[in-house]
């Protein structure tokens, strides 16, 4: 058991790694959050899936209930793998191990325009200029520290995986059997697959919201109003609900349901998917994979931390522990409104500009890039900031 746990662990980090930072080197621009925000859709569906078969099992004796439960996950792992032996490499990756025509054939299919289309003949140019930049010197493992800008970075995607976890949404997730049952919810199942439901139907929003609001608005907000739901639902189940015999306070109980499907919903429209956005746009080529890593391992990190000390923190403080996460979205609403420049519409050299030249994040929605950034003689370097002496063209490679 131990062992089949730490190969499938490697196989879910894998995976929480590589496939945002997939999605975000092969979206077209004007869909890329949506896309990476799909990540989170699944993640969710998978959520969902497993506390229906944890209600449909729950009659079961013997090992059976957690047997067909581990068992059924082979399925989705062989129809994964499969997938993957049929998908291309991103076409910033082609291009880094000098296939050009194979980028520009990739980015062909995936646009769905022609291959000498102005948009794909662009992007090649963009992503041309930032590596001849990026490629000067040696690459080390500890640029990813000392990089232009990467400490900053770094730092900022830690942060965003760490404050995820913080919004408390896998208290919850993790814990919903135990917290309804003290709530007096006779069947904490049901519950389970009510705020499961939620969580996937309302994750299909964040797909909308990412896209047409913004990466910064959406997270700010979203923040805010699980903050509001976060103190409503930890003052109700601490003052209002009867703990020692909660039946005798059945609205309480039935609101701090309601409270928290509110707080998922906002959760999944904002925190749950974008946060992956965020990181998969953060980071250079040349750091990319590095960024990623450490940003997501933050992630596992937290999930950790808060999955072990939940029980103990929740017998000493009971719902009181709502106020420790009401504040940290606090902290996440003020680190994105400093920290997080504006991704919506850009491609990935354009926000990697921005955060070189330090565009102020409060401004970066409505920053312009100078005319000639990309200019066809003489380009501004995405690492120095000065002049280069040569310039390439996707049309002539």
């Amino acid at each position: 058991m131990v062992v089949g746990r730490w190969v499938t662990g490697l196989g879910v980090g894998a995976c929480s790694l590589l496939v945002p930072m997939y999605q975000g080197e092969s979206a077209p621009r004007h869909i890329r959050g949506a896309m990476i925000s799909c990540y989170q859709l699944f993640v969710t569906l998978g959520i969902l899936l497993a506390y229906c078969i944890n209600l449909g099992t729950d009659h079961l004796q013997g090992t059976a209930q957690w047997r067909i439960t581990l068992g059924l996950t082979f399925l989705f792992a062989l129809v994964l793998a499969a997938g993957m032996a049929f998908f291309p490499e991103s076409p910033r990756f082609e291009f880094r191990h000098g296939r050009v025509d194979a980028a520009r054939r990739t980015m062909a299919k995936l646009y769905g325009v022609p291959e000498n289309h102005g948009q794909i003949l662009r992007e090649l140019d963009e992503i041309r200029e930032q590596l001849a930049a990026e490629t000067q010197g040696e690459q080390k493992w500890h640029e990813v520290l000392t990089g232009p800008r990467m400490f900053y970075r770094v730092l900022l995607g830690m942060g965003l995986q760490a404050l995820q976890q913080l919004t408390g949404s896998n208290y919850f997730f993790y814990y919903g059997t135990t917290i309804f049952e003290g709530a007096g919810i006779s069947n904490s199942f049901v519950t389970q697959v009510i705020l499961g439901a939620v969580n996937f139907a309302t994750t299909f929003g964040g797909l909308y919201v990412v896209e047409n609001f913004g990466r910064r608005k959406s997270l700010i907000t979203g923040a805010l109003a699980m903050f509001v739901f976060f103190l409503i639902f930890a003052s109700v189940g601490h003052f209002a609900l009867d703990k020692e015999h909660p039946a005798n306070t059945p609205a309480a109980g039935k609101g701090m349901i309601v409270v928290a499907c509110l707080f998922i919903a906002s959760f999944a429209m904002t925190w749950g998917p974008m946060i992956w956005t965020i990181t998969a746009e953060l980071y250079p080529s040349k750091y990319r994979a590095r960024g990623m890593a450490l940003a997501t391992a933050s992630n596992w990190l937290w999930n950790f931390l808060i999955g072990f000390f939940t029980p103990f923190i929740t017998d000493a403080i009971d719902f009181a522990y709502g106020y420790v996460f009401a504040g940290c979205l606090l902290v996440a609403a003020a680190v994105v409104y400093f920290g997080v420049v504006e991704g919506k519409g850009r491609t990935l050299e354009e926000i990697d500009y921005m955060y070189l030249h330090r565009v102020p994040p409060w401004k970066s929605s409505s920053y312009q890039l100078p005319a000639d950034t990309w200019a066809r003689n003489g380009t501004l370097s995405p690492r120095t900031g000065r002049k280069e002496s040569e310039s390439y063209h996707a049309e002539n490679a």
